[in-house]
């Protein structure tokens, strides 16, 4: 596709800079970076608690470079662990994970400057907006190829270090064009289940980080990063929506347009597994025992199908990916949880996980990534049929978490990452609107 060439005047990248440091900011936004923030640390801290986060805990702990703090390689391994379980937060619109990127790239910042909490969470605001309105533009056929948390995560790094910094507006057009340089990630580890998908959360933490810092220097950057004649959009993106990046800047905050995930796996599986809850609760209040479903059809989305239809999950990490295995386990289980996705889940569910076809249709299809909704329909052995629908999923804007359901999700992450005291860290992070300084987390 041939992009139109941008009239003469501002890049986009300057446009978008001066666009989100003329929003206001006030005491609600506030309020919701805390608990944004909060989602991230306790997902970063959990993270740990896995084999790539022990993976990445070996790597970091065996590099001598760490008697030097360097904010870019803490925001790298912090962003990584935050990316491991399947529970952080997640902008639809631009199918962008904003936590994992922004959130370690500003609190690796802020705890080397000593940076307090509005400074702060004006920072993870900024970094939100960057990352998901570049999102928004960058077209559904991107996606089919590249991760977008990966390739648009640096715009919000670096605007987000950039506000901690104290760039001026020019210096910080040079650190979003740098880190859109090195926008990257492929969706190929699907295929193996292989551990990169933390990789590039982690690249992206770091990426803006580096290209802040060293436009605090004076070093340039492409202005023209996005729309440019070999820049981001032309490179990367066929069907690209250029005016997305800047278009309606009066509208909210996107953090606050930002859906938390109740469940620990890919967000494509939500709302069938939403629905999929209503109707085992269903069954059971009608006297059925699901184990009498003889076949599920669950109705969604294309993208949802490119990235989840997976029939058969051969490790915890697939079964996440997997609508039929998410589906079977909302179906049969008590409560799809981390156990949900264990091999022994993944057992007691295959022969149900068998029977559930998967489709791309309307309305969800033509509604998302505006909506990401579906329909499961299952049928029992003597015939009766039951379905349940979902325009939205829980966790989204239109039916969020509440505060104490995403303090009870962050205190379970957190004790689940070994902190005993996880009210210790909760209200150091829910304090920071109050201009408190950043708790130490004891990441490493």
């Amino acid at each position: 596709m041939n992009h139109p060439r941008p009239a003469a005047g501002p890049s986009l990248t300057e446009t978008l800079v001066a666009l989100i440091r003329a929003k206001p900011v006030n005491d609600t936004d506030m309020e919701a970076a805390a608990l944004f923030t909060l989602d991230a640390v306790a997902n970063s801290l959990a993270g740990r608690n896995s084999e790539p986060g022990r993976i990445l805990l070996d790597w970091w702990r065996a590099s001598p470079s760490n008697a030097a703090p360097d904010t870019g390689r803490e925001a790298f391994l912090m962003g990584a662990l935050c990316h491991i379980l399947e529970t952080d937060d997640l902008h639809r619109e631009s199918v962008v994970h904003p936590g994992c990127v922004v959130v370690p790239a500003a609190w690796a910042l802020a705890r080397k400057r000593r940076t307090t909490g509005r400074s702060f969470l004006t920072s993870v605001l900024h970094g939100f907006e960057a990352a998901t309105r570049v999102g928004m533009a960058v077209g559904p056929a991107h996606y089919r190829i590249w991760h977008n948390t990966a390739t648009c995560g640096p715009f919000g790094s670096a605007m987000a270090a950039a506000a901690l910094l104290g760039l001026e507006d020019g210096a910080a057009v040079h650190a979003l064009g740098n880190a859109g340089s090195q926008s990257s990630g492929l969706w190929q580890f699907l295929e193996t289940g292989a551990m990169t998908k933390h990789l590039h959360a982690g690249h992206a933490a770091e990426a803006g980080v580096r290209a802040a810092e060293l436009a605090a220097f004076g070093f340039t950057g492409p202005p023209k990063i996005l729309e440019g004649d070999k820049g981001f959009f032309r490179a990367a993106c066929p069907d690209a929506d250029p005016e997305a990046v800047v278009r309606d800047p009066s509208a909210p905050w996107q953090l606050t347009r930002t859906s938390i995930k109740p469940w620990p796996s890919c967000r494509h599986t939500h709302p069938a597994i939403d629905a999929a809850e209503e109707l085992r609760k269903r069954l059971i209040a009608n006297g059925h025992d699901p184990a009498e479903i003889d076949a599920v059809e669950v109705s969604t989305y294309r993208a949802a199908l490119d990235v989840c239809n997976r029939p058969q999950a051969s490790s915890g990490y697939e079964a996440k990916f997997s609508l039929q295995h998410a589906v079977a386990a909302a179906l049969l289980l008590p409560e799809v949880d981390f156990e949900a996705f264990g091999a022994e889940a993944r057992q007691s569910c295959a022969a149900l996980a068998a029977h559930v076809a998967v489709k791309a249709e309307n309305p969800w299809a033509s509604a998302y990534p505006k909506a990401w909704g579906g329909r499961v329909r299952l049928r029992l052995a003597g015939g009766e049929e039951y379905e349940a629908a979902r325009t939205n999923a829980k966790g989204d804007p239109e039916a969020p978490l509440s505060r104490n359901e995403m303090i009870a999700k962050a205190e379970m992450l957190l004790r689940h990452g070994g902190i005993s005291t996880p009210a210790s860290i909760v209200d150091g992070i829910l304090a920071l609107p109050f201009d408190r300084p950043l708790p130490d987390l004891g990441l490493m």
